[in-house]
């Protein structure tokens, strides 16, 4: 496989979340992926434009502004344990769903991957924030219609300028198998990914 590339992606899945934890002294760790299963669509669009210094009559030199990726991951029914996990809604005791303005949500990496005609190409943001879904279904017509949720996501860089990875056609196999069992992290990147 090492001399075969893909020539296109196509079909989300895979979907999982693991939360962000940052210490006192900077330091980030993860927890072990969730899936978020039902994923319909994602469209994350590039937040950060390159800007131009003019000197001497020209662009004299290039500053680039990489602020991440803002847009929204679409799945069938945000699941309870990300609504617990990251929206930070609260179970009672008679476990129902209490959501509460006065709480903070909880960053967290986002991890999928898309299929591709030679190999699956898999993908994690490192620094995420969500939305809350919208409220929102239908009556029942002549046939039933699917209602999904939306969540607003807004991926940011870590401290260490760090935003996205992504598997490549030479992907090792053992980093490429592993990629659901904890957040990858490159070897030149001082974080250590949680046990």
């Amino acid at each position: 496989m090492a001399n075969k590339k893909n020539k296109v992606k196509y079909n989300l899945k895979n979907v999982h979340y693991a939360l962000l934890h940052i210490d006192e002294e900077g330091n980030v760790t993860y927890g072990i992926p969730v899936p978020i299963p039902g994923a319909v669509s994602i469209g994350l669009d590039a937040n950060g434009e390159p800007s131009n210094f003019y000197a001497d009559g020209y662009a004299y030199y290039t500053i680039s502004n990489n602020m991440g990726y803002e847009g929204d991951l679409e799945i069938a029914m945000v699941p309870e344990s990300f609504r617990v996990d990251v929206l930070k809604e609260e179970l009672d005791d008679n476990k129902v769903l209490v959501e509460n303005a006065n709480v903070e949500t909880a960053n967290f990496a986002l991890l999928f991957e898309f299929d591709g005609d030679i190999r699956k190409i898999r993908h994690v943001l490192y620094n995420c924030a969500a939305s809350r879904p919208s409220i929102e279904s239908q009556t029942n017509e002549d046939e039933i219609e699917v209602q999904t949720e939306t969540l607003s996501i807004t991926a940011t860089p870590l401290s260490n300028g760090y935003v996205k990875a992504k598997t490549g056609d030479d992907t090792t196999d053992t980093v490429y198998q592993d990629w659901y069992k904890s957040v990858y992290l490159t070897s030149k990147t001082p974080i250590e990914s949680e046990e």
